[in-house]
């Protein structure tokens, strides 16, 4: 047991959790999920696509952008959105890293 974890979060793993807590949401799951690898697209575009309004498709774009799996930039009136590669992979190596140790000890214990 690791009681030092009973009073808070590893630095990272505060960062982690607004990553998962982004993608506990359909909607947002299903926008993550239009990117092509690479890909960049506007918020008009993802908008067009869904049965919601453009005002609640920018608050989920605001959720995943500030859970670093999008990035944005602005160009003129339009702001582009692409996924945050680099940070996506980070995160789930370290959650492959952490389980493949839970694992590997559970199978030692045994």
């Amino acid at each position: 047991m690791k009681p030092e974890f009973a009073s808070g979060l590893p630095d990272d793993w505060n960062r982690y959790s607004r990553f998962f807590f982004a993608l506990g949401d359909t909607t947002r799951q299903q926008i993550l999920l239009m990117f092509e690898p690479g890909e960049e697209i506007c918020v008009n575009d993802i908008a067009r696509l869904f049965k919601i309004t453009r005002p609640a498709i920018s608050h989920h774009l605001k959720v995943l952008r500030n859970a670093e799996l999008l990035k944005s930039e602005k160009r003129g009136k339009e702001i582009y959105y692409r996924v945050n590669h680099t940070y996506c992979v980070e995160v789930m190596g370290s959650m492959h890293e952490f389980m493949s140790l839970q694992s590997t000890t559970a199978m030692l214990k045994r």
